[in-house]
């Protein structure tokens, strides 16, 4: 019996196999330990640290982490994030979903694909370039918005240069950018739908809005996890648009963490304190994707 379940012994080819599959693995793990974990790992012990450039650093403990969470600014920056991350996933992903429904039907194939490429083309255009583009719209004398407001005789709107409505701005700019992408995954996991069942909903009398509750809405129901999940970990680190339009005010309005990150370690010097900044916003991360992958076992069909 135990002969029976010895583990055959490897050939020689065998061997050699193992010996090509691990050295084409090689150079694809080399560079994630060094531009990856290697600095993950130096970000956390840098975060315990107040390091300066000139003199070295010298440890602190957890000094960095109690100045974020006790001073006004960060903490007000912190919401900021969380403030963009809630209405930017909500707005790409609804918005997306609702393009899909919209081109998920019957139609002629040269307009059909034209929609799809004209609402999927400024996802495939930088962020930079975007935001540049929309801050001429935005801008409160030139600006191209402002210009048909007056036309039409309402008062211009200071876009990017009043609190109240400069967070708001960025967020119609990143749901106009980033809508297409999750507009394209909805078609995808739309034509997956089986038309047995939506024909034997028709045929049953059920309204367009139940057919999509009852049956669309549960049988997409892990593309549309996997699209929130997505879109807040791209929110949460939401960067150019704000740098470009904004450069985080008016104050600190429009700062994001990330933003933040950059301008302490490279404007400010404060490495150690950027370093304990990104483990915040690496482990506000965390509890976020792991809170929605808790909460999809309640609202996800597998």
């Amino acid at each position: 019996m135990q002969a029976s379940l010895a583990r055959p012994a490897w050939s020689d080819l065998d061997r050699a196999q193992a010996r090509a599959g691990y050295l084409f693995l090689l150079p694809s793990f080399t560079l994630y330990l060094v531009f990856v974990l290697a600095p993950v790992v130096v970000t956390f012990i840098l975060s315990f640290t107040y390091y300066d450039p000139m003199a070295g650093s010298r440890w602190v403990g957890f000094d960095n982490f109690v100045r974020f969470f006790t001073d006004d600014r960060s903490l007000q920056i912190f919401w900021n994030t969380l403030r963009f991350t809630v209405f930017a996933v909500t707005g790409n992903v609804c918005v997306g979903l609702l393009l899909a429904l919209g081109l998920n039907r019957r139609m002629p194939s040269i307009l059909l694909y034209l929609f799809r490429l004209a609402y999927f083309l400024p996802v495939i255009i930088a962020a930079a370039f975007v935001s540049i583009v929309w801050g001429y719209f935005y801008g409160d004398d030139l600006g191209v918005i402002n210009y048909y407001l007056i036309r039409l005789g309402f008062s211009p709107v200071h876009w990017l240069t009043s609190s109240r409505t400069a967070m708001m701005s960025i967020i119609i700019m990143d749901v106009w950018k980033n809508a297409g992408f999750f507009m394209i995954i909805f078609i995808a996991a739309l034509q997956s739908v089986p038309k047995n069942l939506m024909e034997a909903a028709v045929m049953d009398g059920a309204s367009a809005s139940r057919r999509f509750f009852r049956i669309t809405l549960p049988w997409i129901s892990p593309v549309v996890f996997f699209a929130i999940v997505y879109a807040s970990i791209g929110a949460l680190q939401v960067f150019e648009s704000v740098v470009i339009l904004t450069r985080g005010g008016p104050g600190d309005a429009t700062r994001s963490m990330s933003v933040y990150i950059v301008e302490e370690a490279f404007d400010n010097f404060e490495i150690g304190y950027a370093a304990s900044v990104a483990v915040v916003l690496t482990l506000v991360i965390l509890v976020i994707t792991s809170f929605q992958l808790l909460a999809s076992r309640y609202w996800v069909r597998y």
